[in-house]
């Protein structure tokens, strides 16, 4: 199920600016001749782009790339080899999600610091004026996200800031809007409420361990107070 309709709103709060990184090109591996496809130690074929170092895959019908160079970091356990290709689908996922993050972390602490020094019926006309803007030019750039994508994008927020995307939307627009859009949320599979917890979510623990191997090889910029994030048991 998309997450579009919800994750607009989201990025309406936020006022989000959607900017790119240096994109890893790879085409479906049903594009590359077989002639060229190489066999892993598991028995699954890829196509490996010598350029760019990777080694490209076809997990379930998504394109998934393998960096030769990506220094795994507190690597997880993998249980069997599902598990493995759910680590690499889940990179995939956060490369596309992490730019949108970016942006929506720097406009989120914008926002903060422009409406601490207004008064509230003033920090609300801003905040619909912010949402006002953005609707019709970002709706085109979200239609296709996912749910896992929304899911990565919720728990990136909460590693970031504290807070969940319920309390961050609460703290926006008041407690009504926050109980509906988590409503929303739940019905698109993505709960917004869930906090990210890599010591008992495996999910949110592949995630970490992505987060530190892509920082530590220079794949994806860390944020500002990236490295305060503390691990709770």
């Amino acid at each position: 199920m998309n997450f579009n309709k919800f994750y607009l709103v989201l990025l309406m709060f936020l006022g989000v600016f959607a900017f790119s990184q240096d994109p890893i090109i790879a085409q479906p591996l049903s594009s590359y001749e077989s002639s060229d496809l190489k066999t892993d130690e598991f028995g699954n074929k890829y196509y490996y782009d010598a350029k760019q170092k990777a080694k490209i895959y076809d997990i379930n019908g998504e394109t998934v790339v393998v960096m030769d160079e990506l220094i795994i970091a507190n690597k997880p356990k993998f249980n069997n080899q599902l598990d493995r290709n759910y680590y690499y689908f889940l990179n995939k996922k956060l490369y596309r999600v992490y730019p949108l993050f970016l942006k929506a972390l720097e406009q989120y602490r914008d926002i903060q610091e422009e409406v601490a020094a207004l008064p509230r019926e003033d920090q609300r006309k801003l905040i619909r004026q912010k949402q006002s803007a953005l609707a019709d030019e970002y709706q085109s750039q979200i239609m296709n996200l996912t749910t896992t994508e929304g899911k990565v994008f919720t728990k990136l927020l909460h590693r970031a800031t504290g807070k969940t995307v319920f309390e961050i939307i609460k703290e926006l627009r008041g407690n009504w809007s926050a109980f509906w859009w988590n409503v929303k949320g739940n019905i698109a599979d993505v709960s917004i409420k869930e906090p990210y917890d890599p010591y008992n979510n495996r999910t949110d623990l592949f995630l970490e361990s992505l987060l530190q191997s892509n920082w530590n090889a220079g794949y994806l910029q860390p944020y500002d107070g990236y490295e305060n994030y503390k691990m709770k048991k």
